[in-house]
């Protein structure tokens, strides 16, 4: 009998201390960039709390591996990016969170990948990658009064059923309120209210994330270089994204970043950091800032990806004059970027782009013959622009979206032959659309 309630005892409090360090977790984990050698980890508890990772090649659960550890704190909202620096190219693997020395399960799995050494070897590995934009999550004593801005959190899972290998956020990932814009307090919380949405930590389990910004998460609505506390955002956007990098190494401020996922180049430029503001009458109006440009033009001239996936929160090719499209306050710098694309025959150039609450695919030949693209994927959860009447002369037909959805890029075929073929879903994960591109 007394070892009986001896055991029954220790079942009961191990239970209470996994529900315990479950109570901990606050949201995550997020799986960030991932290359041969490491890959990121993220986390974020409730409070103060030491987290660390084991990880072990999902063929041989005894060769464990773990990160370093880490204690969360208040200035840092509690955010962990710890790194699984002892991966070997090509191996999955499985991992699990331990917060203050215990263990906490998840209801889903917890795995990753660390890229493949496929170069001089084999054809480049077939991946996907889910694309999106505008992702709000109603809080009503915050949000403006009326019925919520935010919807249809499911997508996220149907997101997941897609099992990408890879997600790009394309800005506006979380949206700033009128409480947040000007305390880290407020910034803080916004971006712990998004991320700890139920329906979306599955997909942050076992999808490697990166992410670009826009004016919701950089600021109030149309911000641009003149924001005072854009150094607070940018801080809250380093602390909540797992990106390889953040700036340039010459440049001041700003995310811009760049990484390489099998044989395609992504190139996540910064809309907002340098952007003049889009009714000033006197300077020279600009969008990346003159420094950032030519790294786009230099990386993408020394680029020699199949694809050259250059990811920007606002539309680039839409031809109407609207809202915040390149062609309105910025026509002559895009006229000028497409025209450097053209006179250095960079090839197989696609934007990915969001912002505008409705999808649809862009492109045209540019003077040296080459096919131009872009994919304006939005809104994830935000409102859609359900009437959009203006003329984009360079539209696909058949491609206009305006409901919530998300896109899904799958890369494939041999070395010298790859194809990328976009499909847009809707919330439910069915197919609205489909188009296929060639590299030329």
């Amino acid at each position: 009998m007394k070892n009986t309630l001896l055991a029954i005892f220790l079942l009961l409090s191990t239970a209470l201390t996994a529900l315990a360090q479950a109570e901990l977790l606050q949201s995550g984990p997020m799986l960030g960039y991932n290359e041969m050698r490491e890959v990121l980890l993220w986390v974020q508890t409730t409070e103060a709390a030491e987290v660390q990772f084991d990880y072990w090649p999902a063929e041989d659960a005894k060769d464990r591996h773990n990160t370093a550890t880490y204690q969360t704190n208040a200035a840092e909202a509690f955010t962990a990016r710890l790194i699984a620096d002892e991966v070997e190219p090509g191996v999955d693997y499985e991992y699990e969170l331990k917060i203050n020395g215990k263990t906490v399960r998840r209801p889903y799995p917890l795995t990753f990948s660390a890229q493949p050494l496929w170069q001089y070897r084999t054809d480049p590995p077939a991946f996907d990658v889910a694309i999106g934009s505008c992702f709000y999550v109603n809080e009503p004593r915050y949000d403006r009064p009326g019925n919520g801005y935010g919807g249809d959190y499911p997508i996220f899972e149907a997101i997941h059923d897609k099992r990408p290998d890879v997600m790009v956020w394309l800005g506006d990932n979380t949206y700033l309120r009128d409480a947040d814009w000007y305390t880290m307090t407020g910034i803080f919380h916004r971006h712990t209210h998004t991320r700890s949405l139920p329906e979306l930590q599955p997909l942050l389990a076992s999808t490697h994330h990166y992410a670009i910004w826009d004016d919701h998460d950089f600021g109030p609505n149309d911000s641009d270089r003149s924001f005072i506390h854009k150094d607070k955002t940018l801080e809250a956007f380093k602390l909540f994204w797992g990106n390889p990098s953040y700036g340039l190494p010459d440049m001041d401020g700003g995310i811009t970043s760049y990484f390489q996922y099998h044989d395609m180049d992504f190139f996540l430029l910064d809309d907002r950091y340098f952007r003049s503001p889009n009714y000033r009458k006197t300077g020279k109006a600009t969008i990346m800032g003159e420094e950032q440009l030519e790294w786009l033009i230099d990386a993408l001239a020394k680029s020699r990806a199949p694809f050259k996936l250059v990811c920007i929160g606002g539309q680039v090719l839409n031809t109407a004059a609207k809202y915040e499209n390149y062609s309105h306050h910025h026509a002559e710098e895009r006229a000028y970027l497409l025209r450097r694309i053209a006179e250095e025959g960079i090839h197989n150039v696609v934007f990915l782009t969001g912002d505008r609450h409705h999808t649809e695919m862009s492109q045209y030949r540019n003077s040296a013959g080459y096919r131009v693209a872009d994919i304006t994927v939005s809104p994830l959860t935000s409102g859609a622009a359900r009437n959009v009447e203006e003329e984009n002369k360079l539209r696909v037909e058949g491609t206009l979206v305006t409901e919530r959805n998300f896109g899904i890029l799958r890369f494939e075929g041999p070395r010298k032959e790859r194809k990328l073929t976009i499909t847009v879903y809707n919330t439910a994960g069915e197919e609205l659309w489909s188009q296929e591109l060639e590299s030329e």
